[in-house]
């Protein structure tokens, strides 16, 4: 779906007390949310605009929120435990 906000607290709001903890403990994991959030944000935007931009272009920048994604839950998990 065009647009859908696939922000960290949206994607895994069964781990919210988790990021928001390591968000305020861990410098390294609040920088990588940041960039995460904004990433996704860009994303929604040139959706929203008809994605006014080479599909390379595009696909490259979902492919890198992917990898950051997978990397934060990673973090998210293993602080769960």
């Amino acid at each position: 779906m065009l647009g859908e906000d696939h922000s960290l607290l949206k994607e895994f709001p069964e781990h919210q007390e988790t990021i928001l903890a390591l968000t305020k403990s861990d410098q390294s994991f609040a920088a990588d949310t940041k960039n995460y959030n904004a990433l996704d944000k860009e994303i929604r935007v040139l959706e929203l605009n008809g994605s006014p931009i080479e599909d390379t272009e595009m696909h490259q920048l979902k492919h890198d929120r992917a990898a950051l994604k997978d990397s934060l839950h990673q973090r998210i998990v293993s602080a769960s435990k």
